[in-house]
């Protein structure tokens, strides 16, 4: 399956995705069962367990020498790869289908790497580290649990799955950056190694599919150099890492649209790892339009706002933020921009010209 049939991948998705979970939310409650009843096809064992004692699984499937490791949730607040990954747990059930891969292909995956985080709705773990910025001091018992996968493995590729905010745009464009990549740098002069140009390569092939079914949604998340980043250090010991950062659709808070897409992205990214031998087509990865930060979840057009005694005519611009609340994730507004918003999109752009500015404060609290 060297080329994808999209109709037949989207056909196949639309029957087949694990639809026992959902939302934006996802705890290591509700991926337990299906990790139960994972396909024997599948070696699962437990690895080690999160500062609040929840256990951390790795599954291991195919046996080919090209090796492969993807996590997800090392951020508890981004579950879409979560979801996408059952989805493509699924999928590699389906001998059909997933046979190229497999024989080529040695994958090893650990869905929720930070249980804790998860359970507050926070990018950081249960003693406020962010998993992402902690590949240097490796302080965490989740970083140093991926850290000894890594090392134990030495995989030739890595899948960094994240979320990223709703206010992410493709640059030039009025659309959400749905789905974004990144080749992570080595240093801050962001030199192209021959890993890069490895991991960029795949990402042009991921971009190439994802352009036929949501085109001008795909953005470059920034290259900028982090010392401590996960990525950035992964990609410098020659592990070619790759970061998915799912983002809006229209009308997706749950993130639910963006899943099928990451999937999709998994799997042409697997597809093109095991049929290839050589990634020279990298340059391609340059014409991906930067994120840029224009997009609003709504826009309030021409409210009246009183400022020092004076009546002035501004746009607010309102992104989504989330809470939980009573062990439930509730959804609130959060004043993101005042001012003149015309260089801002969104597909909620309302007249505010009857509104109360100070009732609109209320409500973001």
């Amino acid at each position: 399956m060297k080329n994808i049939i999209l109709e037949k991948l989207q056909n196949w998705y639309t029957s087949n995705f694990e639809n026992r979970i959902n939302g934006r939310r996802i705890l290591f409650e509700d991926i337990k069962p299906l990790l139960n009843n994972v396909s024997t096809k599948f070696k699962k064992e437990i690895i080690g367990s999160s500062e609040n004692g929840t256990s951390i699984y790795k599954l291991t499937i195919g046996t080919g020498s090209k090796k492969i490791l993807i996590w997800s949730q090392m951020h508890g607040n981004e579950s879409t790869g979560t979801k996408a990954m059952f989805d493509l747990f699924k999928y590699l059930e389906d001998e059909e289908l997933s046979s190229e891969i497999l024989k080529e292909c040695t994958i090893q995956f650990i869905p929720l790497l930070n249980p804790d985080g998860a359970v507050k709705f926070t990018r950081e773990n249960a003693n406020d580290i962010d998993l992402n910025r902690d590949a240097v001091n490796i302080l965490a018992k989740e970083s140093k649990i991926l850290r000894a996968v890594l090392d134990e493995f030495n995989p030739k590729f890595c899948f960094n799955l994240h979320d990223q905010r709703s206010i992410f745009n493709v640059e030039g464009t009025e659309n959400p950056a749905t789905i974004s990549f990144l080749a992570p740098s080595i240093n801050e002069e962001r030199t192209l190694t021959t890993e890069r140009k490895e991991t960029m390569s795949v990402i042009v092939a991921m971009n190439s599919l994802l352009q036929k079914v949501i085109p001008n949604h795909i953005g470059r998340y920034t290259d900028e150099f982090y010392p401590t980043a996960t990525g950035d250090n992964f990609q410098k010991l020659g592990h070619n890492t790759i970061l998915i950062e799912a983002g809006h659709y229209e009308n997706d808070y749950e993130r639910e649209s963006t899943r099928k897409f990451n999937f999709y992205a998994l799997v042409k990214g697997l597809h093109f790892i095991s049929s290839t031998n050589t990634y020279n087509d990298y340059k391609e990865y340059f014409n991906i339009p930067n994120n840029d930060k224009l997009f609003l979840d709504i826009i309030y057009k021409n409210l009246k706002i009183e400022e020092n005694g004076e009546e002035k005519i501004k746009d607010v611009g309102i992104q989504y933020k989330f809470k939980v609340e009573n062990n439930k994730l509730e959804k609130y507004k959060c004043i993101e921009k005042v001012g003149n918003l015309s260089e801002y999109h969104s597909y909620n752009v309302i007249n505010g010209e009857k509104l109360n500015f100070n009732e609109l404060k209320l409500s973001n609290s």
